[in-house]
């Protein structure tokens, strides 16, 4: 699948395949929903191709046939791929039937023995997401990394690099797929959405809303949630802009969490604006950046992201919302930045 938000990202791979620099342990990073698993296909397609990913030859067709996201109802180590030379590592339903919150050090011993075998053709091993492995399982990816077997290539997927041991990060080399907001993505994107829902959405607006994550745009799209997402923030711009607003809010009620992750997409978005000194799709919103003050932007995120993980306690999230909301609506002319929740 061509991607016109991988062309940087894709063009850095062929540049290392046609100089025969490809490594042999290779780290794709981006946000959740950036098609890293997408890219990684191309990738194999073009080094397995004889056309470089002509998309038809028997091997194209194999790795395309490969669907290692399905979730499974029984219990498996590793993956193999319609190709022969090729397995798959991810999280899995373990013994108890129940779906492993880690990739586990027993999976890892098994993926890498797939690798250990002897072959004249290239070997692959896609592990994903591989910021999702436990540290035994990443202490036993180590030593495979350290001691590549030739023709062997391990592809990396992580959301966030950062959750990543630094001795596996020494030992790849990244490519890393930024958040897309140009032109190319916007036309995809319309090529993507009914005829309907492009009357009633702004491209461009839809993915300053998601940070520039097109998947995320088409997910949220596929269903009456983004309906509910756009009234949601529609009010919440509102009420910054007129705090008096802030008593006439219809359907938060029951919906909290939901308002907080709009809400920090919302302050996100702020605090990108104002450090880019850009204006944003959202009229509302620019008129916020220009007053606001940088600090009370990260402040109330803070308190955004504290909400969020309280929801799950007994907390009564109601009036921690309601809090919030009040900082929010006010927070153009706030003096001094309040306490809203306790550390």
């Amino acid at each position: 699948m061509r991607l016109p938000w991988h062309t940087v990202a894709f063009e850095k791979l062929k540049k290392m395949i046609d100089q025969n620099h490809l490594p042999h342990a290779l780290l794709i990073t981006g946000a959740p929903q950036m098609g890293k698993f997408e890219l990684m296909q191309r990738l194999v397609q073009t080094l397995l191709c004889q056309d470089q990913s002509c998309g038809q030859c028997t091997v194209c067709r194999a790795i395309a046939k490969d669907n290692p996201k399905e979730v499974l109802d029984t219990s498996v180590l590793i993956r193999r791929s319609h190709y022969p030379n090729m397995v798959y590592c991810r999280t899995e339903v373990n013994d108890r039937g129940v779906e492993s919150k880690n990739i586990r050090i027993d999976q890892i011993r098994t993926f890498c023995e797939a690798l250990n075998k002897t072959a004249d053709d290239l070997q692959i091993g896609v592990l994903f997401y591989a910021d999702q492995m436990n540290a035994s399982a990443a202490n036993s990816l180590l030593k495979t990394l350290e001691e590549p077997r030739d023709n062997t290539l391990i592809i990396l997927l992580a959301h966030n690099p950062k959750n990543l041991p630094a001795t596996i990060l020494s030992r790849c080399q990244s490519v890393h797929l930024s958040p897309a907001y140009d032109e190319e993505t916007q036309a995809w994107l319309k090529g993507q959405i009914s005829q309907i829902q492009n009357e009633d959405f702004d491209i461009a607006q839809l993915l300053e809303n998601t940070h520039g994550v097109p998947f995320k745009v088409l997910s949220e799209l596929s269903g009456d949630g983004f309906i509910h997402y756009q009234n949601w923030q529609n009010q919440l711009l509102e009420m910054v802009i007129h705090p008096t607003m802030l008593g006439q809010v219809q359907d938060f009620e029951g919906n909290e969490v939901e308002i907080l992750n709009c809400l920090q997409n919302l302050v996100i978005e702020a605090i990108r604006l104002k450090s880019l000194d850009h204006e944003g799709g959202l009229v509302e919103l620019n008129q916020v950046v220009k007053t606001v003050k940088s600090d009370f932007l990260f402040r109330l995120l803070d308190d955004i992201y504290h909400a969020i993980s309280l929801s799950k306690t007994n907390v009564n999230i109601k009036l921690l919302l309601d809090n919030v909301l009040i900082v929010w609506s006010h927070i153009t002319h706030l003096q001094r930045y309040p306490q809203i929740t306790k550390t």
